[in-house]
Order: structure tokens, then sequence, then C-alpha cells
């Protein structure tokens, strides 16, 4: 009779289980086991998200890749320029909360299929916008943050999902490790392929190809449903069989709260604000350098005698190919030896996460302002 009813909780549970939370934030446990080789199934989950977050950030940091070859073909200034940048930050940031909402409640397959397949479409219609049409451009760049905002908002939540809290930081380091691979390699993609066809429109039909690909592995490879693998799994056994008769009423839990509901139980959550404020003054920051970095140093080139200026398109893009290097390099350096470094601190002192992330924010911005004040003079010390 008992595994008869861990049966029947288990049909139930397939069902629903779409989302990555309950309404009062508790988890929904899983109560099967995939027959198949699971670890291997799971690995290929996750290379597959991964590869869609590589494209994902690509996309991203295309156009600082090319910013001054666009800013010469659309005639515009600084101003106008930076609007491309300011439009998609304001498009993902008001998307976000609404796919994390959908993500809670529906299927996180189809949510992540679409938004990958539309910014790849987006992106590959935006190559073929003429000189005379530059706010459709910036149109573009607005739907190509709403397709992202859908990845960067829900893949995640899935590779949580499938690994126990013992792995799933070690996993989500190693997808995360690909938002300063996929930064760094947009810059030099962008820079490469406009240096090689001498037509900067050629970088926005590469990614769109790589992300059909993604989408069509993301379609063979990630499961339909994907249950969470938490410490109340283990109140189930493997033959559905219900250990602890107290978390009964836990599996008929689903998140049925509205997303104001949502919003304000989130606002409550003192750790969570004080990270999100962090998090976004970082972001105001890298997001700025991300932009304008490539087009910072090619003026202080001129400055100080080193290259021409630009005065037609194929501009020199040897700043971006080198920034593009750099973010690769330090990026990943930075990831591993921060989740190493929080790993060893943690077992000293359970701060050891916010005091690495204020302690190294507080050194880069010592090395920001070095770096803007001998930008004039020394270029390599820059980029040192």
């Amino acid at each position: 009779e008992r595994e008869d009813t861990g049966l029947l909780l288990q049909a139930l549970l397939e069902g629903q289980n779409y989302g990555a939370a309950a309404a009062d934030g508790s988890q929904c446990p899983s109560v099967s086991v995939p027959r198949n080789n699971p670890a291997k199934r799971n690995c290929l989950v996750v290379a597959v998200l991964c590869f869609g977050n590589l494209i994902n950030f690509i996309d991203w940091f295309i156009v600082p890749g090319i910013l001054l070859d666009i800013q010469k073909y659309f005639g515009l200034s600084d101003g106008k320029t930076g609007l491309l940048q300011t439009v998609f930050t304001l498009c993902y940031m008001l998307a976000a909360p609404i796919f994390g909402y959908l993500g809670d409640r529906y299927n996180r397959k189809i949510i992540l299929g679409a938004g990958l397949f539309f910014w790849s479409a987006v992106t590959l219609g935006s190559s073929f916008i003429t000189e005379s049409h530059y706010r459709i451009f910036v149109l573009s760049r607005g739907l190509v943050g709403i397709g992202s905002a859908s990845y960067s908002t829900i893949a995640p939540t899935i590779i949580a999902d499938l690994f126990e809290e013992g792995k799933r930081t070690t996993v989500l380091s190693i997808f995360y490790i690909f938002i300063p691979v996929g930064s760094g390699c947009g810059y030099m993609l962008a820079a490469g392929i406009a240096k090689s066809t001498g037509d900067w429109h050629w970088a926005f039909r590469v990614t769109p190809c790589m992300g059909g690909l993604a989408l069509l592995l993301l379609i063979l490879l990630v499961p339909h449903r994907i249950q969470r693998k938490t410490a109340a799994h283990r109140a189930l056994s493997i033959s559905g069989t219900i250990l602890e008769a107290d978390e009964k009423a836990d599996v008929y839990r689903t998140a049925k709260t509205t997303w104001c509901q949502d919003v304000g139980s989130l606002v409550k959550n003192c750790s969570f604000v004080c990270s999100s404020l962090g998090l976004t003054a970082m972001a105001f920051v890298t997001g700025a350098l991300g932009m304008w970095m490539p087009l910072f140093l090619h003026r202080a080139q001129v400055v100080q005698g080193i290259v021409p200026p630009c005065l037609q398109e194929s501009c020199n893009s040897s700043n971006s190919l080198i920034f593009g290097g750099i973010t690769i390099g330090t990026g990943i350096l930075g990831i591993t030896a921060g989740a190493e470094a929080a790993r060893r601190l943690r077992k000293r002192n359970n701060k050891a996460d916010p005091l690495i992330c204020a302690t190294s924010m507080f050194i880069s911005a010592l090395c920001l302002y070095i770096a803007l004040m001998v930008a004039q003079t020394n270029i390599l010390s820059t980029f040192v």
C-alpha cells in the first residue's frame, strides 16, 4: 500500500513540477530516478546550457566589439551610440522578473527554446538594417535583451535542480565561467569577422547559426521535465516509498502566488536585497566598461599618436581582440580563484562569500582608477 501511494505521488509530481520553487519557498521533492545513466544525462544537459550561455554573452558583446564601425556606419554621436546598450539593458531588466515568474509556473524548456530562437532571429535580422534605419537597429538590441533575459534567468535554475547541494556550486561555477568567456569571444569574434570580411554586418550572422545548433541540442538532450535534487528527496526512496510521513503535505504544494507576492517576499530578505544592490552597482560599472572600453582604448592610442583617427568603416579592431582575450583569461581566473578561496575560507568564517566579494571589488575599483589615469600616457599599463 505504501508503494502504491508513492507511485501515485510520483505521477502527481511529474504532472505538476514545471517550476523551480513552491509558493512559500519550500521545495517540491522529486520521487523518481531515471533508469538510464542520470549522471551522464545531467552532464549533457549542463553542456547544452553552457553552450547556450556562451552564445548568449557572445551576442551581448558583439556590438561593443565593433562599436567604432557601427558609430561610423550610422553617423552617431557618443550619446546615441550609448543608447544601444541602454535600451538593451532596460529591456533585459524589465523582462527578467517576468521570465522568472513564468519559469516557476510553466515548462522551462519551452521558455528557454523560445527565447533562444527569438534572440537569434532578431540578431540575424539586425545584420540587414541599413544606415537610414538606426532606430530599428536600437529596437533590435532591445528585443535581443528580452530574449537573453529568458535564458539568463531560467537556465541556472535547471542546473540547480539537477544537482544536490554538494555539487551545485561547482556546476554553477562552470556555467558562469561562460559569462566572461562568451563576453571575450563576442569582442574577438566581432572584431575578427569585421577585419576579415571588411563588413561588420557579418558579425551578426555567425551567432544565429550557433543559436540554431543550441536550439536543436536543447530540444534533443534537455528533458521536458526536470525535478529538483534537494535534501527533501532523501525523504523518499528510489522505489517511491515515503520514509517521512510528515512530508506528505509538501508534495501537493505548487507555486500559486502572484508576481507581486513573490517580490514582496523577496524584499523582506535583507541578504538578498543587499546582494542585489551590490550586484547592481558592479553591473553598472562593468556594463559601462564592456560597452566603451575598446573605443576608450582606441581614443587613448590616438591621443598618444600610436594609431591614426578612424575616418571610415573597418577601423582598427586590435583593441577589441586584446580586450576580449583579457576578459576571457581574467574571467576564468577570477571565477576559479574566487570559488576556491570561498571553499577554503568558508571552513573558518561563515561570512567568507560576502567578504571575498567585497575585497575583490574594492581592489578592482582601485585598479580601474589607475587604468583610467594612465591610459593617456601608457597603454600597456592600462591593459595590465
